[in-house]
């Protein structure tokens, strides 16, 4: 075997075939795509209470609307008193009582923006965000419509420890 015949045939070049590498890759994405998990993440935006200063107490105190989640019910407060009780049924709150009781609230007091939702220890979370929303916005049905209306209600929303 010459020396010019043994180079020519070891540097001969070969294809590599990728198809399988390829077919792989394609099985893969596809998996990967209908495998991903496509979730909506929700903000809610909240204010602590604040705390008064050292000052005497005012002579009349402002109206408050307060809702206070409990174990077995709904209360609403105006800041002094308890102003409605709403009971669980059938093991849920009734926030289409809460919600009414709130445009009540609002029709009486429109220039109010703030709320504050007062928990009992061991609240579940989903409880919470539901009142929360019920607090901020309504949709009503007005006379003679069919289309629902979003009304605002109190988009300022607090949370603190209930009494």
């Amino acid at each position: 075997m010459s020396r010019r015949h043994f180079y020519k045939h070891r540097h001969k070049e070969e294809d590599v075939d990728v198809t399988a590498l390829l077919n792989i890759l394609v099985v893969i994405i596809a998996f990967l795509i209908l495998s991903a998990v496509f979730s909506r993440i929700g903000i809610q935006e909240i204010n602590l209470p604040t705390q008064s200063g050292g000052g005497g107490m005012p002579d009349k105190l402002p109206f408050a609307v307060e809702v206070i989640l409990r174990k077995n019910a709904l209360e609403i407060s105006d800041g002094r008193n308890v102003v409605a009780t709403i009971p669980k049924t059938d093991g849920k709150y009734d926030v289409r009582k809460l919600s009414e009781h709130l445009l009540r609230i609002k029709a009486e007091h429109s220039d109010k923006e703030d709320a504050t939702l007062l928990l009992e220890p061991d609240i579940e979370y989903e409880y919470l965000i539901e009142v929360m929303d019920v607090i901020k916005s309504a949709e009503t049905r007005p006379a003679g419509s069919e289309a629902l209306r979003k009304i605002t209600l109190f988009p300022q929303v607090s949370i603190g420890d209930a009494p």
